[in-house]
């Protein structure tokens, strides 16, 4: 991080913690000017926090979180946006826009947490109030440490913004060093915040669904960093990550949407599947709302009669057919619901003509984005330009269902365990599917696949895996015929087929190997601070590790 970012970051910390949360209606908080010192008191805390649910992840979320989770994963592709395709060709750079802006946006929400847990610390509220929101902010540090360890393995730990920006020049820590890092905020985050919360608050369940996915990614690299290719996980986290998928299944109020749709509507904004999400301020614009809105309808929306105005640039942003091929034939639940195709319908778009039934023109048979697309203010009032004024989701119950049957799969090659079948078939048959008798990996992979597709999420799966059998996800991806480009189809929309009297065309594709699974540093970062290109350094824990989560 550059000293100019590090300084933004440390001026920026007090301020944005306001005036973010005044606009926001999920918060309902009213803020207090002052707000360092013991004049600080238990009511004005949330007030504290409260960025760290919107602006702080703006950066990370506008492109990022679908380009590099989506696109470098190939399930959508977009030949003609950069926010897209350096990802899904592995063309990607240090001068890559979105990967520098979620770098700085990662680090954005590590610094301001890192800031607020000072604040509190000073704060005159007695030591249970200061956990509660301590808890709070640490769950988005560690939660950011995850996707930096995932992104770019060694990075620096950072526990106090000030000490950074006196001095700029500093190591990366070790990859393992930032999972345990992440694990013990997330760990903290289970032990202190509330049993329930409202508005789209973190609850403890929510640190323990987050805590499941860290748990199972690293049991496949605490053993294996010189050994990729070692083919087995280590089975203590495997064992810590069926725990803590347990504790959600069996003591939070989380519930699956009956109808998969659902989840992808405003109106279901902090339902009861969704374990953590990004809050976004409704009834705002580009020009009003910057850096509290959601923007992905723009890049994702087919054309201006959706969004009812010219933010509309998602004409070219495709379901590659490596995608279309994921879909089982009756699969369409989930597919209509990720991707429109010819002579769908959706009640929630165009309102007022009685819903749209999406069309192309000139037999350009497409699978175009759904997901995310809302629509225009006069299909729901909440929707702005550029604002979809949908909650992103980070985590959903579903993926809890699925970590906890792939933590009871370990390292078996597949299973009948009743418990696993149980929450993988919830999945599974909530979406029209019918229940499996036996689940594989694989079964798994390609549940996830669909489940979460353009929800930012499946390049992370594939890169867990690859922490123990790289070459198998290497060998998946090269299969994946990414140089070919195939949007053209016949009979929409599930049963489809290859237009083959059309050109397909072609495009240059990076060389796939074990060095796509971690992101070049940003350029002007390794400008600043060479030390990040040196080997790193681990880090000094002084903080006591919980071990009563699972008594």
């Amino acid at each position: 991080m550059n000293m100019k970012t590090k300084k933004l970051i440390y001026t920026m910390l007090v301020a944005v913690g306001l005036w973010t949360s005044a606009c926001s209606d999920f918060l309902e908080i009213t803020p207090n000017d002052q707000i360092t010192g013991s004049s600080l008191t238990a009511e004005n805390l949330p007030s504290l926090t409260g960025p760290l649910y919107n602006r702080v992840w703006f950066d990370f979320n506008g492109q990022f979180y679908y380009g590099l989770g989506d696109g470098a994963s190939y399930n959508l592709y977009a030949p003609y946006s950069n926010y897209i395709y350096p990802f899904s060709d592995f063309s990607v750079t240090g001068l890559t826009g979105p990967l520098v802006s979620a770098w700085q946006s990662l680090y954005v929400v590590i610094q301001q947490s890192n800031k607020v847990i000072i604040t509190i610390n000073e704060s005159s509220a007695n030591q249970d109030v200061k956990n509660k929101y301590i808890a709070e902010a640490r769950f988005m540090r560690g939660t950011a440490y995850w996707y930096l360890a995932s992104l770019w393995g060694n990075v620096i730990l950072s526990e106090d913004p000030s000490v950074l920006v006196s001095n700029p020049l500093a190591n990366a820590n070790p990859r393992k060093d930032v999972y345990e890092f992440a694990t013990r905020d997330l760990e903290f985050a289970a032990k202190y915040l509330p049993e329930t919360s409202t508005n789209g608050r973190l609850n403890k369940y929510s640190a323990y669904g987050m805590l499941s996915r860290v748990y199972l990614a690293f049991s496949g690299l605490v053993d294996n960093e010189s050994n990729p290719n070692a083919g087995t996980r280590n089975e203590s986290y495997l064992d810590l990550a069926k725990k803590a998928a347990k504790v959600v299944i069996d003591k939070s109020s989380f519930k699956l949407l009956p109808n998969y749709p659902d989840l992808f509507l405003i109106e279901n904004n902090n339902n009861s599947e969704s374990i953590f999400a990004l809050q976004w301020v409704p009834n705002l614009t580009s020009e009003t709302g910057s850096g509290v809105i959601n923007t992905q309808q723009a890049y994702f929306a087919v054309s201006s009669a959706i969004t009812g105005d010219d933010a509309a640039w998602g004409g070219s942003t495709n379901c590659p057919y490596n995608m279309i091929q994921e879909y089982e034939l009756n699969d369409t639940i989930r597919r209509r619901a990720t991707w429109m195709g010819e002579g769908d319908y959706y009640t929630e778009l165009d309102k007022a003509n009685g819903g749209l039934t999406f069309t192309q023109s000139n037999g350009n048979q497409k699978l175009q984005v759904k997901k995310g697309v809302t629509g225009s203010n006069k299909d729901n009032s909440k929707i702005g330009r550029m604002n979809s004024a949908l909650n992103t989701y980070m985590q959903r119950l579903a993926e809890v269902y699925l970590n906890y049957a792939e933590a009871i799969l370990g390292n078996a090659a597949s299973t009948t365990d009743a418990t696993a079948l149980e929450y993988f078939n919830k999945v599974r048959t909530r979406a029209g599917m019918p229940a499996k008798t036996s689940i594989s990996y694989e079964d798994i992979r390609h549940e996830r696949r669909v489940e979460f597709c353009m929800e930012g999420q499946y390049w992370y799966d594939l890169v867990s895996r690859a922490y123990y059998k790289q070459q198998e996800v290497v060998n998946y991806l090269i299969g994946q015929n990414r140089g070919t480009i195939t949007p053209f189809l016949f009979n929409s929309p599930n049963n489809l087929r290859l237009d083959l009297d059309r050109d397909a065309g072609t495009r240059a594709i990076g060389v796939i190997n074990a060095s796509v699974f971690l992101l070049p540093y940003p350029s002007d970062e390794v400008i600043k601070d060479p030390l990040l290109k040196e080997p790193p350094v681990p880090y000094t824990f002084t903080e006591e590790k919980i071990t009563d989560l699972f008594e």
